[in-house]
């Protein structure tokens, strides 16, 4: 390797950075514009926030001249321009291609912006235990859109007017109840595979106060979601 193609590399690291900080920038500006703010009025927004960013600083970056930008201010700019940071890195339909990582080509700002979240899973990557998180989140809305359909039947089921209603009405509370048991049945177990992996489960809604078991340590069954 000759020392040009040396040079050549080492170059190509501050282009992604830049190119980067670019895509931050161009969209803080194009965001406060939308907004109609000035980078006073968004500067202001930062320091409610808890974290001041004074206007020379958002001047600067959006004309280019600032050196650095740190993930807590890209934060801070998302939530007040009430957009996203991943928003922010990479402006879906505002720039089409851009660098994921050093020394790679130029994608889709769309494909990016997936593999960044997760959304596209990749082969021999760990996602850690957000697959969980959102299963238990799916179980949750399960369960009580079942509660509040076996209520309504129950409802029908009481007020019928014929036996014919009582029965379709009994029918639909008993398939709602079955619905509810396997939905706390399976978070219950989720919620113990989460703590053993020595995290914290999510809070569950008061509706579902019930899936935890008295001791976590106890052995569950389907009992018990009754």
């Amino acid at each position: 390797m000759t020392q040009n193609d040396l040079d050549d590399e080492e170059d190509d690291v501050p282009e992604w950075v830049d190119r980067i900080k670019a895509n931050v920038a161009g969209e803080v500006r194009r965001r406060r514009k939308e907004m109609g703010w000035s980078a006073q009025d968004l500067a202001d927004r930062c320091e409610q926030l808890g974290h001041p960013i004074p206007r020379n600083v958002i001047a600067n970056m959006e004309s280019g001249r600032r050196a650095n930008l740190p993930l807590v201010d890209v934060m801070v700019l998302a939530t007040a321009l009430r957009t996203y940071p991943v928003c922010l890195i990479f402006p879906v339909g505002y720039v089409d291609r851009t660098q994921e990582l050093p020394f790679q080509d130029l994608v889709p700002t769309w494909e990016a912006l997936s593999r960044f979240t997760g959304e596209q899973k990749l082969s021999g990557y760990d996602a850690g235990l957000v697959p969980d998180f959102e299963l238990h989140a799916s179980l949750v809305r399960t369960a009580i859109a079942a509660l509040e359909e076996e209520e309504q039947a129950r409802f029908t089921a009481r007020t019928a007017t014929g036996r014919a209603q009582q029965e379709e009405a009994e029918r639909k509370r008993s398939a709602y109840a079955d619905q509810i048991i396997s939905a706390k049945y399976r978070l219950r177990y989720l919620r113990r595979d989460i703590r053993d992996a020595g995290a914290t489960p999510p809070d569950l809604p008061p509706a579902l106060g019930d899936v935890d078991p008295p001791d976590p340590e106890t052995e569950i069954t389907t009992e018990d979601c009754l």
